[in-house]
């Protein structure tokens, strides 16, 4: 395993690390609407799901600081039932509508990723109310990650694309692919009714996706 120098916590503490992998993934690009279009690599929004997927508390929030692609960047396209019917946000958080999937249903294309593997690295970021220190929580993820423990299945990207997670492998180390992927989002504040998104222009470095601590905030956007 490659050793990263990668922003610690508070206290001096590294990032947590998980690899993950599966037989496909997509991670769509926001810009693309007819046809949904993968990022070659994995984004910090679908990491965050990994992790809370894996372990999750009210205390805590999880900081994504970097994503090293362990396996060569490989697309296929498939075909997949998708509904018109989409509501925002705000209102799928609320549960103030249903969506009719039956009479909205369409077939569209979409360009994914196949056979990937990927590392994580995070930091626990306590909220004011938390008990207990990070320590505690970083080390509960470990033990769940070596367990196989999880609350729910994780996936890249959609819940079809099913992701494996365990300790990381030294064996393996980032692909030697330098790329600019353009606009990425970074995170989704939830705390208010109104939903706010994060975004960051992202670089994937001989292999590394450095993601940086916040991005730049546009409230509102969907």
């Amino acid at each position: 395993m490659v050793n990263l120098q990668l922003p610690r916590s508070g206290k001096g503490e590294p990032p947590v690390v998980v690899q993950v992998w599966g037989e496909a993934a997509l991670f769509t690009r926001p810009e693309l609407k007819v046809e949904r279009v993968t990022y070659p690599v994995m984004t910090p929004t679908a990491a965050v799901g990994v992790l809370e997927a894996i372990y999750w508390k009210p205390e805590f929030a999880w900081q994504v600081v970097a994503i090293e692609v362990l396996k060569p960047i490989k697309q296929f396209t498939q075909r997949r039932n998708e509904t018109t019917d989409l509501a925002s946000l705000a209102d799928a958080a609320a549960g103030r509508r249903r969506l009719d999937t039956v009479a909205n249903r369409v077939q569209r294309n979409a360009v994914c990723l196949k056979d990937v593997a990927y590392r994580i690295h995070a930091h626990v970021r306590l909220h004011p109310h938390a008990t207990k220190q990070d320590a505690a929580y970083r080390d509960q993820f470990r033990r769940r990650v070596t367990r196989g423990s999880c609350f729910s299945q994780p996936y890249l990207g959609t819940r079809e694309h099913s992701a494996y997670f365990g300790d990381p492998d030294a064996a393996m180390v980032p692909i030697e692919h330098t790329e600019d992927l353009g606009i990425m989002l970074h995170s989704i504040d939830r705390s208010t009714t109104s939903p706010g998104f994060s975004w960051f222009t992202a670089r994937l470095d001989r292999g590394v996706l450095h993601v940086p601590a916040e991005g730049i905030r546009v409230p509102g956007a969907e």
